[in-house]
């Protein structure tokens, strides 16, 4: 599998991990995705992929979606080769490019059309049409530079955001309230709006990402260790945090990963998704 990655130039740094380019067989039909603190904009030039929420009906989805930081795993069914171009903003850096708030997206799956109108198949046009993967991720990250639109709160959500992914999510909200000089309350409406959930969830979003880019699936793993350094304080806390996360207990995680470890050694998408079948 082919995945070509760039990341941006300020100010969009801000706001974007990176862009990328993703096309090949992927290394299993369906794969479970546990919620990252980050969001994803797939715009999708290969055939239709399906997305399944638990308790949902499987969603198809032929010009891609955008997903925004979830509360819950999902199941990503891929076609059997697939062709992509996307953006992994940060949590709070899809807000500026799409105007509709975040707490009324959490947890679903919105088409590009439903994001960017009839304008979302143009740039898709565009991006099919570009010579090179590189030159499709210039043009997407051109065309963010021109769609940015300020968002109020933005950068209070920005800074705050920024120093619960210092700390890995081990942090106490309180303190960066008063650090920032407003109430719980402020800040939980504008988490709501721009990432979608509370800066509470998101802190322990990090905390489970801290975890899971930190297991080493090929060694013997401490588990208590592990739930330790991420700032968990009593195993059954990090236990109940991995099944909410992953649907599944940390052992059995632990075998997804190795499983997907020797049957795809240095595949792009083995970070945090898991065989789902």
């Amino acid at each position: 599998m082919e995945y070509l990655s760039r990341v941006p130039r300020p100010p969009l740094d801000q706001l974007v991990d990176d862009f990328y380019y993703l096309e090949g067989p992927a290394p299993y039909p369906r794969l479970k995705l546990p919620p990252m603190p980050s969001a994803v904009l797939i715009l999708n030039l290969g055939d239709r992929f399906v997305i399944d929420t638990s308790g949902t009906r499987p969603a198809e989805f032929a010009d891609g979606c955008l997903l925004t930081t979830g509360t819950r795993h999902f199941e990503f069914g891929y076609p059997p080769v697939t062709r992509s171009v996307g953006v992994h903003f940060k949590p709070w850096g899809w807000a500026p490019f799409v105007g509709i708030p975040g707490a009324e997206v959490c947890d679903l799956q919105l088409t590009v059309q439903q994001v960017w109108g009839r304008y979302g198949d143009e740039l898709r046009d565009r991006l099919d049409a570009a010579a090179t993967p590189e030159r499709m991720l210039g043009l997407l990250e051109a065309e963010l530079r021109r769609r940015f639109v300020d968002v109020p709160g933005l950068e209070l959500v920005r800074q705050v955001s920024g120093r619960i992914a210092a700390a890995s999510g081990a942090v106490s909200i309180g303190p960066l309230c008063a650090d920032a000089g407003v109430s719980s309350t402020h800040l939980a409406d504008r988490f709501k709006r721009i990432v979608g959930i509370t800066p509470k969830r998101l802190a322990r979003t990090y905390r489970f990402a801290r975890v899971v880019r930190s297991l080493d699936a090929a060694a013997t793993v401490d588990w208590g260790a592990l739930a330790c350094r991420a700032g968990y304080f009593d195993q059954s806390h990090f236990v109940k945090d991995f099944r909410t996360f992953t649907g599944c207990t940390p052992t059995a995680y632990l075998a997804l990963r190795r499983r997907f470890l020797v049957e795809h050694p240095g595949n792009a998408l083995d970070v945090g998704p898991l065989p789902a079948g």
